[in-house]
C-alpha cells in the first residue's frame, strides 16, 4: 500500500500521532538492520541510517540511495520495511534514522497537518516543506522527476477506439464507463470527488476494487471497468501496456520522490554527500522507477536491481 492520503486523514493521523508519540517509537516494529560493505574509499563520520516505508518501491528506493553512498566510501545501514509515515516521521525527527526517501505531496499533507494547500507545483512544495522541515533539524533534498501519483489509466485498445490521451478527453465519453478504484476513492479528493469538480467527469458507475492492486488491474483488463485509478509508478501499466492519460488540469498533486536527511548528517559530510544523493535523483524519472518496479516484481531483489542500475547510470562501482 502506498502512503497518499487525503489532508484530512493525515491532519488526523498527524495529531494522533502528537499525542502518542512520547509513549512509541519506531521499534515498536523491530527489524533486523543491515549494514551495506563500503567498496568506494572510506570517509570518516556517522554511520548513515537508511530507512524505508513498508513497501516494495519505498524498499527500492532507499536500496538506491544507500548503495550509491556505499559506493561512495560512506558507512550505511538500512532499517527498511519499518511501517508507514506515522512510524518514519517521527524516527526521522528524533534521531532513530537518519535518510528516508520521501514522497513529497503526501509528506506535505502530513507534516503541514493538512493546513499547506496541495499543489502540483514541485518548486512551490519543496519549499513549502523544506520551510517546516528545518525547524525539525531536516533537510529536504532536491526531488526526483520521478513521481508516484494517482493516474487515470485505460487499455491501449480504450485509448485508441475513444481518442483519448488527456484526463478531459474521458468527458466526452465519462457517461458510458465504469470507472475502477480503492473502496475510498468516492471520499478522496483526488480521486472521484476531483474528477467530478475540475473535470466534469460523471462516470456511468463506480466499482470499489483495491489501491492500484492486482483486483484493479484484472478488472481493467477484463473490461470490467473502462477507466481506473492506479499508482503511476505501478509495474502493471508496463506489463499490460495500459495507457496513462496525462492530468491536463493538474489535479493530483506533485508526489516526486524526495529524500529526507537529517541535518546532523548534512553537515557532517557536506557538499560532496549531497551530490551523490542528488546524482541518484536526478537520473531518477517516473519511467525508469516503473520499470524498476516491473523487475522486482517479476522477481528480481531490490538491491540487485538498485546495484544494476546505478551501476547503467555510472553511479555505481
Amino acid at each position: 500500500m502506498r502512503v497518499h492520503e487525503s489532508p484530512t486523514r493525515v491532519a488526523a493521523a498527524a495529531v494522533a500521532l502528537l499525542v502518542t508519540a512520547s509513549c512509541t517509537s519506531a521499534s515498536a516494529r523491530p527489524t533486523a538492520p543491515r549494514t551495506l560493505p563500503i567498496t568506494g574509499t572510506p570517509v570518516a563520520g556517522p554511520v548513515i541510517r537508511i530507512a524505508s516505508f513498508d513497501f516494495s518501491e519505498s524498499m527500492l528506493l532507499a536500496e538506491l540511495y544507500g548503495h550509491a553512498l556505499a559506493d561512495a566510501g560512506y558507512p550505511v545501514t538500512f532499517s527498511l520495511d519499518l511501517g508507514d509515515r506515522e512510524v518514519l516521521e517521527p524516527s526521522l525527527q528524533q534521531g532513530l534514522v537518519d535518510f528516508v526517501p520521501e514522497y513529497l505531496g503526501s509528506s506535505l499533507a502530513f507534516v503541514g497537518l493538512g493546513r499547506v494547500p496541495p499543489t502540483a507545483d514541485v518548486d512551490a512544495a519543496h519549499r513549502a516543506l523544506a520551510t517546516i522541515m528545518a525547524k525539525r533539524k531536516v533537510t529536504v533534498m532536491t526531488p526526483a522527476p520521478a513521481q508516484d501519483q494517482n493516474v487515470v489509466v485505460v487499455t491501449s485498445q480504450t485509448a485508441r477506439e475513444r481518442h483519448l490521451r488527456t484526463v478531459g478527453d474521458l468527458a466526452a465519453v465519462a457517461s458510458q464507463m465504469t470507472f475502477g478504484g480503492p473502496p475510498e476513492c468516492p471520499q478522496r479528493p483526488y480521486c472521484l470527488p476531483g474528477l467530478r469538480r475540475v473535470y466534469g467527469l460523471d462516470f456511468r458507475k463506480f466499482d470499489a476494487l483495491d489501491a492500484s492492486g492486482p483486483v484493479t488491474v484484472e478488472a481493467l483488463g477484463s473490461g470490467q471497468v473502462q477507466a481506473a485509478m492506479l499508482f503511476s509508478t505501478d509495474a502493471a501499466i508496463i506489463e499490460n501496456g495500459f495507457t496513462v492519460l496525462r492530468d491536463d488540469r493538474h489535479l493530483q498533486q506533485a508526489e516526486n520522490v524526495t529524500p529526507f536527511v537529517r541535518d546532523a548528517i548534512v553537515d557532517a559530510y557536506g557538499s560532496a554527500f549531497t551530490h551523490v544523493v542528488d546524482a541518484v535523483s536526478s537520473r531518477l524519472d517516473t519511467n525508469a522507477l516503473t520499470d524498476l518496479n516491473l523487475q522486482v516484481a517479476l522477481g528480481q531483489s531490490p538491491a540487485d536491481v538498485a546495484v544494476a542500475w546505478l551501476k547503467e547510470h555510472g553511479i555505481g562501482s
